[in-house]
């Protein structure tokens, strides 16, 4: 609505003007600067051309705001805070997220809470008048506590989720991006840049803050964020303002920031709109499908109890502790009916709130935060939760080669300049008349920087890794980056393409000579090579050479070295484009060159990776490295790896070039993908292949890439992993999970936490059906057969509290171990419920029923309580009951923490939040059993009731023989003792 109203008033404005046959107004100055906050933010909003120009120009802008185009601002402490003051900071005033009022409110609008409260003011009432204000305030109060205990801690889970879904989205906000100030190339956030700031531009860049362009080549921006159109708009001085928030589509160029944060058209549509942290994942939707359909049945199984309640009580069937019939036709009164029949209701809706699984959704949603927070430390940023589970089922995993697999630590190792082999290769003395022209096009043909410092310090060399291994190596040669780069005018650059695997730059000589200069993948520029400088520095022909330089492309690239050459052609200044337009879609010359040089460059695979790849190939994860690299290069490294086993497997279609994959129909590519592990010299269209195909195949892909022509693969891939240091903001919006170390270790984290999350919310399904299944079935059965329930309102509500909230933040936030890496991948069409997890579930429930029902109906015999008053001896039964079952809930999160292993303490101390809840929880029911009697409806316990009621709780399944299919082996632990001593022996 904003951007659609800005275009209204702009086209009214501008209708206006036009009218008024364009007046402008002088800028008025503000402070230390000439011009003013709001005349420079309509002028870039406006993109008003006429204001530009009626200053100057960006020269007479950039005077204005007191910067040097070729060095940016000073960037002090006071320069910079004068600049903020005066035009404001690159920040916009975010909403606030909800309040924990807000989430309070929502978790009291849960249906049948709010019925139990109804109850619970009802039962207040009631309860007061019969049995007088001393006592009868217990039952109303203790439900109402109970519920509100329920609300509290389910808001309090919500919010805490709320605030790092918050975190993690301000993580995602803040850019890291190059800046020139006082004559270095710098990186600083997104939120630090300020008017008056020089920004490099590249392919993939987010304009960081409106702005405009000082210089620019082949110039494209894409600005269908901002306006809707997809259309990408050329850059140049005719159209030089650039808006926030679009991406670089092609091209470099440098801007002169002029609007940041709330001035600009971006920040006022980015403080209208709130980050959507609601969305839901596939399991998420599938598990509310399953609590939907629990639910459902629980309704069924409510309204039954309901109804046989209410039948035996109207009938006279139902009686008190002491044996008396609690309601007589005739005798009793309105007021105790209705009592009477507000305690049945009250008992039938908590049935509802304990089969209703609201654990389950929370225990994604914790599970996933959990997750989150733990892989940010593990160096990987979640762009999309749904990320999180599709990890954990990926079955390949498609990797760059540079800086994921290597250190992206270049150095130049070997060099040939004309047909001789320098060596050492940064050894000036051995070049002799090559130097001038060589190092003339590393200075021009480049998007680094060199940097001197005035106090004689250290060189600063920025710039990509490849940029920067060149220019190390042309600085020891004795380049002078600044003085090459003032002798000469760039008249037209042709960036660095992946598909071509080169760039180009034309420049005018002080001498009005046109020299074209090119640097690219060396097989690939040889290839365009006529001629080659010798050591005289006379022109040779390269026919005869041809040869010895392929095998010496060949041996470096077999040492694992990256070969890029480096060549020029002269050409007449006359067929150089004039205007300035033509000039822009000038395609430069590349036939005809002269190899200047050919480098090998070494980046050393990262320490790790070779584990770390066995690990993947261990969990029935196939490593597959898709490289821009020669052939010959891809080989080694994958070798080095442990990609590739031997050298044996170096042969197609284990290894191949992207150029032979392609011409493959598209049924044949199906077929050779599984067999791909290595593809060199491929271009982002390969990578895309490579995915679709893979796709088609049944494989769950996950790619990485760090390129903007990767986005289309990171985005059609079931995972897209995007390289947090090198990779361009466009290939991150596409990503699922931002790699912010690149490392293909972290990938491989990522892997063992998207696994440990679906392991997780199995173990929590297990462990929540197990005490569905179990409260449901006692209370129907007692319900039916006696017209009471052995666990009253207040005690299921302490049950729910368990089962769903201290359950769901135990078991879902258990942190990934290796077993989950010895694993198969888990099928994103596998049931949610395996056999192993049926087994479990129905024995341990089958286990607690029926030894709870054998207590409900026998349990004053067994316990001797046949000669006590029978009111009290019915407490004390239900009281063992309700303890009993406690117990069972919270060993049996031990049974649920490893559902496929025998020992299920291992590891169990390290897991403090776990250790936590379970302490927690036991400590609170043995104060709910020995002090809050009058609320609970219980007694104390004696130690031998309380060693029973443990007893009952430890025991676990016995080793059974194979039935039905299912692998059926687990452990028994005969009582207390055998628990402890594992435990112990565990810690």
């Amino acid at each position: 609505m904003i951007r659609s109203h800005a275009h209204v008033i702009r086209a009214a404005l501008l209708f206006r003007l036009g009218g008024e046959q364009q007046i402008t107004t002088p800028p008025t100055a503000t402070g230390d600067y000439a011009i003013g906050l709001e005349e420079l933010a309509s002028m870039t909003r406006d993109h008003n051309i006429s204001s530009l120009q009626h200053c100057g120009g960006v020269k007479g802008l950039s005077k204005m705001l007191k910067i040097n185009l070729a060095t940016g601002i000073v960037g002090d402490e006071n320069d910079l805070i004068k600049r903020m003051n005066t035009f404001g900071a690159n920040r916009y005033p975010q909403k606030k997220g909800r309040s924990f009022l807000r989430f309070l409110w929502e978790a009291w609008q849960d249906l049948t809470l709010i019925i139990l409260i109804v109850a619970a003011i009802a039962s207040l009432g009631l309860g007061i008048k019969t049995e007088g204000l001393s006592h009868g305030w217990y039952d109303g109060a203790s439900i109402s506590f109970a519920v509100m205990l329920v609300i509290i801690v389910t808001a309090v889970s919500d919010y805490r989720q709320s605030l790092q879904f918050q975190n993690l989205n301000k993580e995602k906000q803040n850019i890291q991006l190059e800046v020139m100030r006082g004559g270095r190339i710098m990186k600083i956030s997104i939120f630090d840049i300020v008017v008056g700031d020089v920004v490099p531009l590249r392919i993939g860049d987010q304009v960081p803050a409106d702005g405009i362009l000082i210089t620019g080549h082949s110039l494209a921006i894409d600005e269908s964020s901002m306006t809707g159109e997809s259309k990408i708009v050329h850059k140049d001085q005719n159209a030089p303002f650039l808006m926030s928030g679009c991406k670089v589509a092609d091209g470099i160029g440098t801007m002169l920031v002029t609007g940041v944060g709330i001035n600009t058209e971006w920040g006022l549509l980015m403080a209208s709109i709130s980050e959507d942290t609601g969305e839901e994942t596939p399991l998420q939707v599938r598990l509310n499908g399953l609590a939907t359909f629990i639910g459902i049945v629980g309704l069924a199984v409510a309204l039954s109890v309901l109804a046989i309640l209410l039948g035996r009580y109207f009938t006279g069937n139902t009686k008190n502790p002491d044996g008396s019939v609690q309601f007589i036709k005739g005798e009793t009164t309105v007021s105790k009916a209705v009592d009477g029949v507000i305690k049945i209701l009250t008992i039938a809706v908590t049935i509802v709130v304990v089969a209703v699984p609201e654990g389950l959704p929370l225990a994604v949603t914790l599970t996933l935060a959990y997750s989150m927070r733990k892989m940010m430390a593990d160096k990987a940023l979640v762009r999309r939760l749904s990320a999180c589970e599709t990890m954990g089922s990926s079955t390949t995993i498609c990797s760059d080669k540079t800086g994921t697999l290597t250190l992206n630590q270049m150095t130049v190792v070997e060099a040939y300049v004309g047909k001789q082999k320098i060596n050492p290769p940064d050894d000036p003395s051995q070049l002799q008349s090559q130097a001038g022209l060589l190092c003339e096009g590393i200075a021009q043909n480049t998007t680094g920087n060199v940097f001197v410092p005035k106090d004689g310090g250290d060189v600063e060399i920025s710039g990509s890794p490849t940029e920067k291994a060149i220019l190390s190596w042309a600085v020891k040669l004795g380049m002078d980056f600044d003085v090459l780069r003032a002798e000469s005018k760039i008249l037209h650059v042709f960036p660095f393409n992946s598909e071509k695997k080169r760039g180009g730059v034309a420049i005018q000589t002080a001498d009005s000579n046109v020299h074209i200069h090119w640097k690219g993948a060396a097989e690939m520029v040889l290839a365009s090579c006529t001629g080659f400088v010798d050591s005289n520095g006379s022109l040779q022909s390269i026919d005869k050479e041809m040869d010895y330089f392929k095998v010496a492309i060949d041996d470096m690239a077999s040492c694992s070295l990256r070969c890029v050459a480096i060549a020029y052609r002269p050409y007449e200044l006359d067929k150089v484009p004039t205007n300035e337009e033509s000039l822009g879609k000038w395609v430069l010359p590349e036939d005809e060159l002269v190899l200047l040089a050919i480098v090998g460059i070494k980046d050393p695979c990262r320490p790790g990776v070779k584990d770390a790849v066995k690990v993947c190939t261990a969990a029935g994860v196939k490593v597959r490295m898709v490289t821009g690299d020669n052939i010959q290069t891809a080989k080694a490294i994958a070798l080095e790896c442990g990609i590739l086993s031997s050298g044996a497997d170096a042969k197609e279609p284990n290894i191949i070039e992207g150029k032979v994959f392609r011409a493959y129909s598209e049924k044949e590519r199906e077929i050779i993908a599984k067999k791909i592990t290595v593809m060199g010299r491929s271009s982002p269209n390969d990578k895309l292949l490579l995915v679709q195909a893979l796709r088609k195949g049944g494989e769950v892909v996950a790619v990485t890439g760090d390129g903007t022509n990767d986005a289309p693969a990171l985005h059609e891939a079931d995972i897209g992993l995007s390289m947090g240091i090198q990779g361009t903001e466009v290939a991150k919006e596409s990503s699922d999970i931002v790699i912010l170390d690149d490392n293909f270790a972290s990938v491989v984290k990522v892997v063992r936490w998207g696994r440990s999350v679906y392991a997780n919310i199995q173990k929590f399904i297990q462990f929540q059906l197990t005490v569905n299944v179990g409260a449901l079935v006692i209370n129907v059965v007692a319900a039916i057969s006696s017209g009471d329930v052995p666990l009253n309102t207040v005690q299921l509500l302490w049950i729910n509290l368990i089962m769903d909230t201290l359950g769901a933040l135990a078991l879902a936030t258990e942190p990934p171990t290796d077993h989950l890496m010895h694993r198969t991948p888990v099928g994103r069409r596998e049931p949610l419920i395996t056999n192993i997890m049926w087994r479990n579930l129905l024995i341990q429930a089958l286990y607690q029923i029926a030894v709870l029902l054998v207590l409900n109906f026998r349990g004053l015999s067994i316990l001797h309580l046949n000669q006590d008053d029978r009111k009290h001896a019915t407490i004390v039964k239900n009281t063992m009951i309700f303890n009993a079952f406690v117990l069972c809930q919270v060993f049996n999160e031990f049974n649920a923490r490893k559902p496929d292993e025998i020992n299920v303490f291992k590891g169990v101390t390290k897991n403090r939040l776990f250790m936590g809840i379970v302490g927690f929880t036991v400590i609170l029911q043995i104060i709910l059993i020995e002090f809050t009697g009058d609320f609970t409806t219980t007694v104390r316990l004696n130690w031998k009731q309380w060693l029973i009621c443990v007893a009952i709780g430890t025991v676990r399944l016995v080793k059974l023989p194979n039935f039905i299919g299912w692998d059926i082996s687990t452990q028994v632990n005969s009582g207390s003792a055998l628990f402890y001593l594992q435990f112990w022996f565990d810690a």
